[in-house]
C-alpha cells in the first residue's frame, strides 16, 4: 500500500522555520541582543530629517540602542515625540544630553547621549529633552549661517557702501604719496636702528716704502710681539680726543685692531729696510735672541682748536734672558687741514712712517 507523504504539513514546517529566522534576526537588530533593555521617551522640538525606526542609538560613541518608536506630537506641530530602548546598563541620567548625528557620506541620522552627572536613582527621569536645533545638519546650519550674514549686509548696506568709499580715497591718497612714506619709513628705521646695515669702509696703516740702503744690518734674531695698550685702545675705531663723534667716521674702520696693525707695519718697515734680517712675530718661531716690545700710548686726533694726529709708543730691547739693553720712547704728530677720513689716514702714514724709521735705526745701533 503507497504511503501518502504530509505534503502540507512539511510546508508549513518550512514556511514557520523561515518566519522565525526572519522573526529571530529582526528582533536581534531591533533590540540588541538578549540582555535586559530600558525604554526611554525622548522629545525634539523641531524637524528631524531622516530619522527612522531602527536607527541606531549612541552612549558617548558606543552604540547601546535603537529608535523603537517615532511620532508627531499632537499638541504641538513642531516637536517629535521618539522612544528608545537602549541596554539597561547605559549609565542614562535625568541631565544626559540628547543629540541628533548625522554619519558617514550619506549623513544617516542616529540620536547620540552624551555623559549626565547626577547619580544613578537620584530622580525618575522623566521624558528626555533634546538640545535645541540637535535635527538640523551642517547643510542646514550653513544656510541658516549665510541667511544671517545676508541679513546683515542688507541690513548694512549703506555703511559698507560709506566704508568701501573710504578705503578708495584712503588708497589714492596713498598712491599720490608714495615717495613721501618711502622717506618716513626710512626715517624710522633709522631713529630704531632697523633696515640694512651701512657698508663699512676700511683703511689701512702704510709702512714707508723707502728706508734707503740697509748700511748696517740687524744682528741675531728680532722677534716684534703684538703691542700692550690699555682696552680702550683696542679698536678698529678712529679715537678723539676730546671723545667725539663724527659724521664722516660713522663708517670708518682700520684694518686691524690698532695694536696689530701697529705690530704688522712695523714688521713690514724692518722688511722693507733689510728683508734678510727682517724680525719675526713672537709666535713664530720659539725662542728668539731678541724681542722689540711695543707699548702703544696713544693712537688718536687730538681735535682741539687745531685738529692734529697724534701717535705715542715707547720700545723696549730685551735680549734672550729678558733683560732690557735699550728703551726709548717714540712721539710723533701731524696737522690736519680738516678732519675727514682721506686726510686723517694720510696725516696717520706720515707720522708713523717718521717714528717707523727712527725706530729702526734705534733698533739697529742698539743692537
Amino acid at each position: 500500500m503507497e504511503t501518502r507523504a504530509p505534503f502540507v504539513l512539511i510546508g508549513a514546517f518550512v514556511l514557520a522555520a523561515i518566519a522565525a529566522v526572519f522573526g529571530f534576526v529582526y528582533w536581534l537588530n531591533n533590540t540588541g541582543g538578549l540582555g535586559p533593555r530600558a525604554t526611554y521617551h525622548v522629545q525634539f522640538e523641531g524637524s528631524v530629517p531622516g530619522l527612522m525606526v531602527g536607527a541606531a542609538v549612541l552612549f558617548n560613541g558606543i552604540r547601546v540602542g535603537e529608535v523603537t518608536d517615532l511620532g508627531l506630537a499632537a499638541d504641538n506641530a513642531r516637536r517629535v515625540n521618539a522612544t528608545i530602548s537602549v541596554a539597561s546598563s547605559t549609565p542614562v541620567r535625568a541631565d544626559t544630553k540628547i543629540g541628533l548625528e548625522f554619519q558617514g557620506l550619506t549623513g544617516v541620522p542616529v540620536i547620540a547621549l552624551e555623559g549626565g552627572t547626577m547619580p544613578a536613582g537620584a530622580a525618575p527621569i522623566p521624558t528626555l529633552i533634546a538640545e535645541q536645533g540637535a535635527g538640523q545638519s551642517m547643510t542646514q546650519a550653513a544656510r541658516d549661517a549665510l541667511r544671517r550674514v545676508d541679513a546683515v549686509l542688507a541690513e548694512n548696506a549703506g555703511p559698507l557702501k560709506d566704508t568701501i568709499a573710504n578705503l578708495k580715497v584712503f588708497s589714492e591718497g596713498l598712491a599720490r604719496n608714495t615717495g613721501k612714506l618711502d622717506g618716513i619709513v626710512s626715517g624710522l628705521e633709522k631713529m630704531t636702528g632697523g633696515g640694512a646695515p651701512a657698508q663699512k669702509i676700511t683703511y689701512d696703516l702704510r709702512a714707508p716704502p723707502e728706508l734707503g740702503p740697509a748700511n748696517k744690518t740687524l744682528k741675531g734674531q728680532l722677534a716684534i710681539p703684538e703691542p700692550t695698550a690699555v682696552a680702550m685702545l683696542e679698536t678698529q675705531r678712529m679715537l678723539f680726543q676730546p671723545a667725539k663723534d663724527y659724521p664722516n667716521f660713522a663708517d670708518f674702520l682700520w684694518a686691524d685692531a690698532i695694536p696689530k696693525l701697529l705690530q704688522a707695519r712695523l714688521i713690514d718697515s724692518f722688511e722693507n729696510y733689510d728683508i734678510a734680517h727682517a724680525p719675526l712675530r713672537a709666535a713664530d718661531v720659539g725662542q728668539t735672541d731678541y724681542q722689540l716690545l711695543i707699548d702703544v700710548r696713544r693712537f688718536r686726533i687730538t681735535a682741539d682748536s687745531e685738529p692734529t694726529v697724534e701717535i705715542g709708543l715707547s720700545a723696549r730691547l730685551l735680549d734672550k734672558s729678558g733683560k732690557v739693553i735699550a728703551s726709548r720712547l717714540f712721539e710723533e704728530s701731524q696737522k690736519l687741514d680738516r678732519i675727514e677720513p682721506p686726510a686723517a689716514v694720510g696725516a696717520f702714514n706720515d707720522a708713523f712712517g717718521r717714528i717707523a724709521k727712527e725706530m729702526i735705526g734705534w733698533t739697529v745701533q742698539a743692537l
